[in-house]
């Protein structure tokens, strides 16, 4: 299970590390579209040509199934980190602590911005002591803005690899009992096989999902006294 392990990493590494919201600014608001002007009938006594119906989409193929005897399949590990329950739960905590982190940078940076703001429109009335004072306080601020966000960083990185172990103890199992069910002699992540082709009928993807939920779900067995 050496190599599945690390493949797991990597699948969620990729999938729950989607950047830092602190580290991220707010895109400027679009102004309002014009409101489109309705289009009038043409005047020539014939009713307007009628737009004809959207075609249906296409119906989605069915799945392939299982080529029984195979001996090498495959999963996508991240889309079992990002559509599992397990996986699910694990990127809401992680949004949450960021959540709590852009609330006290924001908080600091505020109050930082009303100290520069004061320098910009104060400074020239105040004394040298007063003048001094506010220079402090505005370095001060600075400095904890900047721990706040390396804080943060480091406190999101440690919950992630938490995540991840609970996340791989979780999983591994399922994998081997999967690939033991299937008399498998290999199981890929296919994100990282370099496969250019592969028969969808191998794809095993669903099957973990299904018996990770389900083991999330079922209760941990009494302890006999």
């Amino acid at each position: 299970m050496r190599l599945l392990k690390t493949l797991i990493v990597a699948g969620v590494l990729s999938t729950l590390a989607a950047g830092s919201a602190w580290a991220q600014t707010t895109p400027p608001a679009q102004p309002p579209s014009k409101p489109t002007q309705p289009t009038q009938p043409p005047a020539t006594g014939q009713p307007p040509a009628t737009t004809p119906a959207p075609a249906p989409p296409p119906a989605a193929a069915a799945p392939r199934p299982y080529p029984e005897g195979a001996k090498i399949a495959y999963v996508d590990i991240q889309a079992i980190a990002s559509t599992s329950s397990e996986g699910k739960a694990a990127t809401g905590k992680l949004q949450e602590l960021e959540k709590k982190k852009v609330a006290e940078i924001q908080a600091k940076n505020k109050q930082l911005e009303d100290a520069r703001q004061k320098q910009q429109t104060s400074s020239t009335i105040m004394n040298d002591s007063s003048r001094l004072a506010l220079e402090k306080e505005v370095d001060k601020l600075t400095r904890e803005v900047q721990f706040l966000q390396q804080e943060a960083q480091a406190d999101r990185n440690a919950l992630q690899t938490e995540l991840q172990v609970e996340f791989q103890r979780r999983l591994n199992p399922i994998l081997e009992q999967v690939a033991k069910e299937k008399g498998l002699h290999m199981l890929v992540d296919i994100q990282n096989s370099g496969a250019v082709w592969v028969d969808t009928g191998l794809d095993l993807t669903s099957e973990v999902i299904k018996r990770l939920d389900a083991a999330k779900s079922t209760p941990p067995p009494a302890v006999k006294k």
